[in-house]
């Protein structure tokens, strides 16, 4: 997975600018030119912070980490299931196909089969960058890291020992700290609050708002929807599938991606019966076009590349991959030609956020369990997940290359992580003058 020619991170100022700027052009340009306000707004938030730039700009961070020569990847870690954008932001709760509420790892847009390094590689960085934020010192930063690298492997290994099975999860019965108080969060919500948030009553039944955020779709462009949900009814694994009603539809609206991740992508919200005719009970899915995963494009990977209907089963493949208990909604179809991803809207979703945690040994506790969801994406699957990709058991594999190697693989970790931190802030300053000074180009 090397390259034997100059490493990005080494490149001068003006040559790392010119490749940051190619970083978003060579992989984005098709829309950067279809919403380039939308773009300019990304870039705007990307500008305020160094951690922001850093979840904005994963195609950046692949084209780094993949000259990187890793001693931990072999024929088989290079080839293991990853989340594809593994920041320190990207955890929260979701209800699981069991009714259990779990932290763990979300969004899976960028879910790829890449090298296993690649996520947490991207995690202990995002590690150093929060914690510079947070002005720890350098010692606390070490700490901080090595804290998340150590729990990953760890947990790695009491998979591979079967002293965990694979149902094992972060709920409500074995966290504490922040991380309990996220799931309380959502315990909190209902699905009322969810519908109450985005639909009104209207003439006895529910229907969209509309607003700055949604609004409706035409006749011609609700039928092309309702066409590419009747693709996606098939994509339901079986034993996932609700009754009939539930899929009934109430209505269509369009909503507008306005996230670092979404700039300037459709997203529709449909708006079904559910389980009963009881207006509490109304479900909204997500479709979505899904875009190629930024890790791909540095995988020389022929049978991945071959393997995927389109993007849209790609991230569904990949998240009952990387999920336990996958959301029973979970598919993919296709719309206007265009590859689409199709999940619930939960209304228990709760994310973690890091500005309320500052005391050091409240860091490290909720350090540890990131890097425990880390590692049970790796090794863990869902019952319904169908992949013939990986047909290697990944705890086994990514055990043998860390067993007996646990300080070297933590001190590795920890090194690449503080380093690539100060690269990303360096980036971030190279970045701004580009962006304030009209050097990206369509934008």
């Amino acid at each position: 997975m090397a390259n034997t020619a100059t490493h990005p991170t080494a490149l001068s100022r003006e040559e790392r600018q010119q490749f940051i700027i190619e970083s978003f052009t060579r992989n984005y340009a098709d829309l950067m030119t279809a919403d380039p306000g939308a773009w300019r707004g990304k870039f705007r938030k990307m500008a305020e912070t160094a951690f922001a730039f850093y979840r904005g700009s994963a195609s950046l961070f692949y084209a780094d980490v993949s000259h990187d020569v890793d001693p931990f990847l072999n024929e088989k870690t290079s080839r293991v299931w990853i989340q594809g954008d593994m920041h320190a932001e990207n955890f929260g709760t979701y209800m699981n196909g069991k009714g259990v509420l779990i932290f763990d790892v979300n969004d899976f847009d960028e879910a790829y089969v890449a090298p296993f390094n690649w996520d947490v590689k991207r995690f202990c960085a995002s590690l150093a960058l929060i914690g510079y934020q947070k002005a720890l010192s350098d010692v606390e930063i070490n700490q901080m890291v090595a804290a998340g690298a150590r729990a990953y492997a760890q947990q790695v290994a009491r998979f591979a020992a079967g002293e965990n099975d694979k149902s094992y999860a972060l709920q409500l019965d074995n966290t504490e700290g922040a991380l309990k108080q996220v799931l309380f969060n959502a315990r909190l919500k209902t699905r009322v609050g969810l519908l109450d948030f985005e639909t009104d009553i209207v003439d006895g039944d529910r229907r969209f708002k509309n607003n700055k955020f949604i609004s409706p779709v035409d006749a011609v462009m609700r039928k092309k929807v309702e066409a590419a949900l009747e693709e996606y009814y098939l994509t339901i694994p079986n034993r996932k599938r609700r009754s009939k009603m539930t899929y009934q539809i109430k209505d269509i609206a369009l909503r507008r991606g306005l996230g670092i991740g979404s700039a300037g992508l459709k997203i529709y919200s449909i708006l079904l019966e559910g389980e009963t005719q009881a207006l509490e009970n109304d479900l909204i899915l997500s479709m979505k076009i899904a875009q190629p995963s930024a890790a791909s494009k540095y995988v020389n990977d022929p049978e991945a590349a071959q393997y995927f209907v389109n993007e849209g089963h790609r991230t569904a493949v990949s998240q009952r991959a990387l999920q336990a208990n996958a959301d029973p909604f979970l598919g993919y179809s296709t719309l206007d030609g265009n590859a689409m991803f199709v999940t619930e809207i939960s209304p228990y979703t709760s994310d973690l956020e890091w500005d309320d945690i500052n005391d050091m040994d409240d860091i490290l506790a909720v350090v540890e369990g990131l890097g425990k969801c880390i590692a049970k994406i790796h090794c863990c699957s869902d019952d319904d997940s169908d992949q013939t990709l990986v047909d290697y058991s990944i705890d086994e594999a990514i055990n043998q290359v860390l067993d007996g190697r646990e300080a070297e693989y933590v001190a590795y970790m920890t090194q690449f992580g503080e380093q690539y931190a100060v690269r990303v802030r360096e980036d971030h300053r190279i970045f701004v003058d580009a962006f304030r000074n009209h050097l990206i180009g369509g934008i």
